[in-house]
């Protein structure tokens, strides 16, 4: 399971097959993505590629595993963004590395153009070996791209911090100044490899670019003293950037300090030429950075809330057409969410008690219509006792109450939200909160819940939307913030990106682990980043200062 994301120094925990005990996860591993000669399926100007890689590990059924950056008008990209992995030496890691034509915003890539794909198992990409491959790109049979893969084993988990700015570049733009941003490359054995963009910073000659982290073994392996290049562009929006200029440097000098800006073309032909401009490097901190497992391992406790959707969209739960019909096999999809999630998260919960609430229903004995009800009736105590309790709460609810409406999210949202906030005032990485929604239709509350998301993003949770049925569920690709980070009615900006939305008819006819899996894939990254923000250690870890709080079930109805 991507959950059970590991750091190499620590071990790494067995993904669960069939409920039978995999290999051991022998490595984390660093996949860096070039292309060269993809086609050209823009009208007015060139492709911009981007990169999906999917995996499969069980045989059965791929599933996303991550996107690189859109580079624009570009037929010969190099990716910024790192896949970073697990190998698992006994099993075959499947691979495939989409490349598509960006040509709008939206998650699904449905309306973008394919330029081909890489299909091939992580054992064959060997590393620190360049992997190229040609792929076939559709509907152009026998017209070839060559993808570039590079592995690097991640022995080092320290990441640099910085703070950079710059001052009298050159300007580039005849009716303009400049739009810079660096670009930031290490030395390996057959010349650099990009490393890091910066984002551009428009019209300015002395910019100041947002801070910005870089994995240390991504920029120099881990070694003070090797080479860097850092080189400074003018962004053009048809991809033909121009070079203002170019330093070299180490991990060392790097350390507050400035640089000259030299374009060599330009010292050949002007006399008396300096410099292009000078880069400073106002911070570069090489800090220690904690895994999703260093927090497990440290006394974390991943806390696992439960929505379910009553609304009378899912149609009269005694009739076989509702989504709410349990089965003569005992089966429904709303209990095939439960199980698929519940069955992995429950694993990073010592106390394995779950509060389980429904939304959208009339409940007894007054028949009010309730968005924050518990299955088991009892306000003052929600939590049922292990997933198989929050099953059996649901079966004994489902009869007792009348489907209604609307769909709203808020409230529930809202409610964990309070807990979460609670959870805050020890100042510790003690407890982190996933809220697993289930729901059959279009929110009726769309910006209540968006602005509860974004007051949710600086708390510890995380938000998991499964979609069953057949309805639209386009509005949840907002709420995923995939395409952005979302913003609330306001405009408001949520701090990070905490919700996951999958559609369960994709994963109908697979296994129950492909699922989990799915939606599963960005909590390691959420629960980091919120530590990582709040500069939280683990509470165990020896260089923390705070010592937590013994464990207890979070009081979700209080």
């Amino acid at each position: 399971s991507p959950l059970q994301t590991t750091s190499p120094s620590m071990g790494c925990s067995p993904p669960c097959k069939g409920g039978i005990m995999a290999a051991q996860c022998v490595t984390k591993v660093e996949l860096t993505v070039s292309c060269e000669s993809l086609l050209d399926m823009d009208l007015f100007s060139k492709s911009d590629p981007m990169c999906v890689l999917l995996i499969n590990t069980a045989g059965s059924q791929w599933y996303e595993v991550g996107r690189t950056e859109t580079v624009k008008n570009c037929l010969s990209p190099k990716f910024a963004k790192k896949f970073i992995i697990d190998y698992y030496f006994e099993l075959v890691q499947r691979l495939k590395f989409q490349i598509y034509d960006i040509d709008n915003k939206t998650v699904d890539l449905s309306d973008d153009d394919f330029l081909g794909e890489l299909d091939c198992t992580l054992g064959q990409v060997r590393p620190h070996v360049t992997h190229v491959k040609t792929c076939d790109r559709r509907p152009y049979p026998g017209k070839v791209a060559v993808v570039r893969i590079r592995a690097e084993e991640i022995k080092d988990s320290r990441v640099v911090n910085f703070e950079a700015e710059a001052r009298k570049l050159d300007k580039k733009d005849f009716f303009g100044k400049s739009d810079p941003f660096l670009e930031f490359y290490k030395q390996n054995e057959t010349g650099w490899q990009l490393a890091h963009r910066t984002e551009v910073v428009k019209r300015n000659l002395n910019p100041t670019w947002r801070p910005f982290r870089v994995p240390l073994q991504s920029l120099c392996d881990g070694d003070m003293d090797k080479p860097i290049k850092v080189e400074c562009y003018d962004h053009n929006n048809d991809g033909s950037h121009d070079l203002i200029g170019i330093f070299e440097t180490n991990m060392k000098r790097l350390q507050e300090a400035e640089f000259e800006c030299i374009n060599s073309q330009k010292k050949q032909k002007k006399k008396g030429y300096k410099n292009s401009g000078v880069v400073s490097v106002k911070m570069c901190q090489v800090v220690k950075e904690y895994t999703f497992l260093d927090y497990i391992m440290g006394g974390c406790q991943i806390n696992f809330t439960v929505a379910i959707d009553f609304t009378g969209s899912n149609g009269d739960p005694n009739t076989p057409q509702s989504l709410h019909y349990i089965s003569p096999q005992g089966y429904n999809e709303y209990l095939s969410a439960i199980w698929s999630v519940g069955m992995v998260i429950q694993d990073y919960s010592s106390h394995k008690m779950f509060p389980a609430f429904g939304f959208g229903a009339q409940i007894p004995p007054t028949w009010q219509v309730s968005h924050q009800f518990p299955l088991n009736f009892n306000p003052a105590n929600p939590f049922c006792p292990g997933i198989q309790g929050v099953v059996e709460a649901y079966k004994v609810c489902l009869p007792q109450v009348k489907l209604y409406g609307p769909t709203n999210f808020s409230p529930v949202i809202n409610h964990l939200a309070s807990i979460a906030l609670q959870a805050t005032q020890q100042r510790t990485a003690s407890q982190y909160h996933v809220l697993l929604i289930i729901t059959d239709g279009v929110i009726t509350d769309m910006d209540q819940t968006c602005s509860a998301i974004v007051n949710a993003s600086r708390l510890p949770m995380s938000i998991i939307i499964i979609g069953v049925g057949r309805a639209d569920f386009t509005a949840m690709d907002i709420l995923d913030g995939d395409d952005g980070r979302l913003r609330a009615p306001t405009g408001e900006m949520a701090a990070r990106d905490i919700v996951q939305f999958v559609p369960f008819r994709k994963f109908q006819n697979a296994p129950r682990e492909a699922l989990a899996q799915s939606v599963l894939a960005e909590l390691p990254g959420q629960v980091e980043s919120y530590f990582r923000i709040q500069k939280l250690n683990p509470p165990n870890d020896p260089e923390s200062q705070l010592q937590p709080n013994e464990s207890q079930p979070s009081a979700s109805a209080q």
